[in-house]
């Protein structure tokens, strides 16, 4: 049995692009709109392993209510990610439109990690 992660947000197509840079990933299987303008169904891979799935969501969300609200209704938690340039770079490309909750710091399970909320308003902790 094998189980990842699914978003939806808006703008598809700009957040596979997005979640590619920041994590290094990769789309390997993707079925867009018949306009060509959102995905149906995308899904990103790291070294060859599936990381996340993700398409266009129905409706628009508000996400300058959820980073107003700083709303964390779930957390993708992305670790073992190998150095602390790797969290550094993750943070930066996430930040860019979003909020970070918790800067770049050290917890007794991780030396590096930071959580953020991106701007599709989908919240990542991210970590070493």
């Amino acid at each position: 049995m094998k189980n990842y992660t699914q978003v939806y947000v808006n703008n598809s197509l700009e957040a596979a692009a997005h979640y590619c840079d920041a994590f290094g990933a990769e789309i390997t299987r993707a079925f867009p709109s018949d306009d060509g303008t959102a995905y149906l169904h995308c899904e990103l891979s790291v070294n060859g392993e599936g990381f996340l799935a993700l398409a266009e969501a129905k409706e628009r969300l508000d996400v300058a209510a959820i980073h107003r609200m700083r709303w964390e209704t779930m957390t993708f938690n992305v670790f073992e990610m190998g150095s602390e340039e790797a969290v550094r770079h993750a943070l930066d490309v996430l930040s860019r439109g979003g909020v970070v909750l918790e800067p770049i710091h050290a917890m007794p399970w991780s030396s590096c990690c930071a959580t953020v909320i991106d701007r599709y308003g989908v919240c990542w902790w991210v970590s070493i």
